[in-house]
């Protein structure tokens, strides 16, 4: 059973900086893909930042490059999102995924190739 888990979320002003964690554990073999998803109130669930194979191949929503950088740890089982120059715009709930579907390391941000999923954890934005 896959289990992922997020933590770190918290409460910031804009410009601040948050580390995100995603534990993973359950896999009988490494996902291709290993991604953050955020889905703010009212809106889709949006991908953001997405580790392919490895982590040697990243994508980052146009909205995050720049500030935000996801990593692996040294045992492939956890994921991060550090995230700088926060924007009020960046709150939401984010969501750790993982897919099995080699299909996602062509489509990292579509939510349907991912059959894994955190329970999420708030991020919150003030300006």
């Amino acid at each position: 059973q896959v289990r992922l888990v997020e933590s770190g979320g918290d409460s910031v002003q804009a410009g601040g900086s948050l580390r995100l964690s995603c534990a993973a554990s359950g896999y009988t073999s490494m996902p291709y893909c290993m991604t953050w998803f955020r889905q703010a109130p009212g809106k889709e669930r949006e991908g953001v930042a997405a580790s392919i194979d490895s982590g040697d191949t990243t994508h980052y929503d146009e909205s995050v490059k720049g500030r935000f950088t996801i990593s692996k740890g040294n045992f492939k089982n956890t994921l991060y999102l550090q995230m700088n120059s926060l924007k009020p715009e960046d709150a939401a709930m984010y969501y750790c995924a993982a897919s099995d579907n080699f299909a996602c390391r062509g489509l990292p941000f579509d939510r349907s190739k991912y059959g894994y999923w955190g329970q999420g954890t708030q991020v919150t934005v003030s300006s």
